[in-house]
């Protein structure tokens, strides 16, 4: 029995019968409760320094991006990470910030599909931070496709808009999807 972390068992399985079947770079990404990911370079999981490798949804990248989100805690210990904003939950803490009212990730979802002005406030915010943080990644890594999985990859909209941003923020131009 081999045990290892999701994100890397899912960026393995894409990589080897999935959306990344045959490619030689990896980086598969979780979008669901919060933000994961997992490297595969020629078939195999890489294995950063400590075991680590694709977290980018922990770092201080939210500062950067959307200063007034900055102070959020991560469940790292940091805060202002990726995590705090990239997942469903972060969508939701979006929508409270913004409005000061609850709203659920998928009836967010569906209401931006709708054209509600609040919905689509939350997703713009939501797209442009994982974007800009994707697109370095990718930048960085060289995946020659990025599978993604989680709850929020069942939204084929948001993930189609999500790859038309990081495509155009990318070096390498493409017409094809990247995600």
């Amino acid at each position: 029995v081999i045990s290892g972390n999701d994100a890397d068992c899912f960026a393995l399985a894409e990589a080897r019968s999935g959306a990344g079947a045959g490619q030689r770079v990896v980086f598969g990404v979780i979008l669901g409760t919060g933000v994961g990911g997992g490297v595969v370079i020629d078939g195999a999981i890489h294995q950063g320094a400590g075991g680590f490798s694709g977290e980018w949804g922990h770092g201080p990248l939210v500062q950067l991006l959307a200063p007034a989100l900055a102070g959020w805690q991560c469940g790292c210990g940091l805060t202002g990470c990726m995590d705090t904003v990239g997942g469903a939950r972060g969508m939701e803490r979006l929508y409270r910030q913004f409005f000061g009212t609850e709203r659920e990730c998928a009836a967010i979802l569906v209401a931006w599909q709708a054209g509600d002005a609040a919905a689509s406030q939350v997703v713009l915010q939501w797209l442009e931070m994982v974007s800009a943080a994707l697109a370095v990644i990718v930048n960085v890594v060289g995946p020659s496709v990025v599978p993604v999985g989680g709850g929020l990859a069942n939204s084929a909209e948001l993930i189609a808009a999500l790859d038309e941003r990081v495509r155009a923020q990318i070096l390498q131009r493409r017409p094809e999807p990247l995600l």
